[in-house]
């Protein structure tokens, strides 16, 4: 099971903007719930957007070779909000250009300034992975798990992992109940108890 890596574009191009971010979250909860290993590519789970990366500062051979380049999810990471030595990715004195050129605002998806939001990307991403180990442990979540998938009224999109706990998508328009059980986590906090809202996703331990 994937999560995306440097041959296509980010996950957060669902649809772009904000609505991206929020269904690139929803992306990564459902993702990490699913049965089966799970990776994640480099600053995804930083939710950051692709880059359109000017021609003239391409560096991916493919560019040259046929015309497909696959610079814009390879940017520097953002460790710092401020700007200097891109970004905190370079320690180097004096700063050393990174290969590619960071856009303006990169400070804004900084690991230091998600660290501090509790719904932030980063935040959510190490939730779920702490809550995976822990079902893990508790053998909630095993090797055997195969996963039988549905879709239900709403376009709820049903994955059950095992006789304990699934995980549900909400790809509709409207919000939509869920299945009996208690919620452990979603992508963003539900808008009413038991309702999941376009756009997220949730894990659920079964009744």
């Amino acid at each position: 099971m994937g999560a995306g890596n440097h041959d296509i574009v980010r996950s957060t191009r669902f649809g772009g903007g904000e609505l991206g971010s929020v269904r690139a979250r929803a992306a990564l909860v459902a993702l990490l719930g699913l049965p089966g290993a799970a990776y994640l590519y480099q600053g995804q789970e930083l939710g950051l957007p692709e880059v359109d990366v000017p021609v003239e500062a391409r560096a991916d051979p493919m560019w040259a070779r046929g015309g497909v380049c696959r610079d814009g999810a390879r940017v520097p990471l953002p460790w710092t909000a401020d700007a200097a030595m891109s970004h905190g990715f370079s320690l180097a004195e004096p700063a050393a250009d990174p290969w590619l050129s960071i856009p303006a605002g990169w400070g804004t998806h900084a690991i230091e300034q998600q660290e501090q939001v509790p719904g932030s990307s980063l935040n959510i991403t190490k939730t779920a992975l702490e809550l995976r180990r822990q079902l893990w442990k508790n053998e909630v979540f095993t090797a055997d798990d195969g996963g039988s998938w549905r879709v239900e009224a709403g376009n709820l999109l049903i994955c059950e992992r095992n006789a304990h706990f699934l995980v549900a998508v909400a790809m509709g328009t409207e919000p939509v109940k869920l299945p009996a059980g208690t919620v452990l986590l979603s992508a963003a906090p539900l808008a009413e108890d038991g309702w999941l809202q376009p756009n997220n996703a949730a894990w659920v331990l079964k009744d």
